[in-house]
């Protein structure tokens, strides 16, 4: 585990939990914190039921409209001495890299994050856990989907930055995911799809063709988009690693593709092709073939190196033709002037004087 530096850096990161440190509006998430002017001072927090954690990694669960349900979350002090530490819900997001995040205090919630009602603050001795109960309550009029929200036990340290001095917030918290029950209906958009051809100046060479689209999810379901790009026998998945992209309800996020090996064929169609999976009410992902998207278009690729070889050659043929047709002119323009003399030479040549008898 690393201590945060004064722009609090991410620290120890893991899938259990989050943490958040605000500096000037910044959040990032990680199991466990340290306090940025004190590292003995460092806390987790966990899901857990009444009698502690409870091995979950986050809260997920399914409510009707004006239901209420509570849950637990446990807060384990990992420093030497008592520390109280401040309890927050806000509204849950995932960043552009894909990692679950909380708003900073500075920005304040309208979803989700309002749902959620906790103890301002508790106290934790050196090395225990307290187990604190929170309420989820959805109101009578929310429209089914799938919401995100966080909880955080946070700390406030004072620190410098440039000699002034300034509050550093280091939160420590979980999501909490909640479906409203009702009409699901996932729904995915692939926009602003664009293409772009990257010339190989080696003739022999074949180039590369660079798509950019974006992902949106413009349903009321969390959804996993994995998918694919297609052109000219050229494959690409849509992340590196290969890994599904994750999307909450509203969330768009910019891909971009570069599909190696591809020759410059003058038109080369370019497919898109996206195919989604939809969590269910267990928190599995399955299949949604209804919400699959495909998007076609033709990238502009000309081949601009072999059309340069093939008007060298074209120029180098010209040439020796050129050359030919003149030597050839040249031999018989020889030969006509050696003909020309020949006969000059035949009509000024003296004649052979009469032969006279004795």
């Amino acid at each position: 585990m690393r201590s945060f530096s004064r722009f609090a850096k991410r620290v120890g990161l893991g899938a259990v939990v989050a943490v958040l440190a605000s500096v000037a509006g910044q959040a990032v998430f990680a199991p466990a914190a340290s306090a940025a002017d004190d590292p003995a001072v460092s806390w987790s927090v966990t899901p857990a039921d009444a009698g502690g954690p409870d091995g979950r990694s986050w809260v997920e669960q399914s409510l009707d409209p004006g239901e209420t349900r509570v849950e637990h979350l446990a807060v384990r002090n990992l420093g030497a001495s008592e520390v109280t530490f401040a309890l927050s819900a806000a509204d849950g997001y995932l960043t552009d890299s894909g990692r679950f995040n909380m708003l900073p205090a500075s920005t304040p919630s309208t979803g989700a994050g309002l749902w959620i009602e906790l103890p301002a603050s508790v106290s934790v001795p050196a090395g225990g856990t307290v187990v604190v109960p929170f309420t989820v309550a959805v109101p009578d009029r929310a429209v089914p989907g799938d919401y995100a929200a966080g909880v955080a036990a946070s700390i406030t340290s004072i620190g410098s930055d440039d000699g002034a001095t300034i509050g550093i917030e280091s939160r420590v918290g979980f999501r909490v995911l909640t479906r409203v029950v009702g009409e699901l209906a996932p729904a995915l958009a692939v926009a602003d799809a664009t293409s772009d051809y990257r010339v190989s100046w080696n003739p022999f060479t074949p180039g590369r063709i660079a798509v950019a689209f974006a992902v949106e999810n413009t349903g009321n379901t969390r959804l996993s988009v994995a998918g694919q790009v297609d052109a000219a026998g050229a494959t690409a998945a849509f992340t590196p690693s290969g890994e599904a992209i994750e999307l909450l309800p509203g969330d768009r996020r910019e891909v971009s593709v570069v599909l190696d090996d591809v020759w410059p064929l003058l038109f080369v169609p370019t497919r898109i092709a996206a195919s989604v999976e939809v969590a269910d009410a267990a928190g599995s992902w399955e299949p949604s073939p209804g919400a699959a998207e495909s998007v076609s278009l033709t990238t502009w690729a000309p081949p601009l190196p072999q059309l340069a070889v093939l008007l060298a050659l074209g120029l180098i043929v010209v040439a020796l033709v050129a050359r030919r047709r003149r030597s050839r002119r040249a031999v018989a323009d020889l030969v006509e002037q050696a003909r020309e003399e020949g006969r000059r030479e035949a009509w000024t040549a003296p004649s052979a004087p009469d032969r006279v008898d004795a």
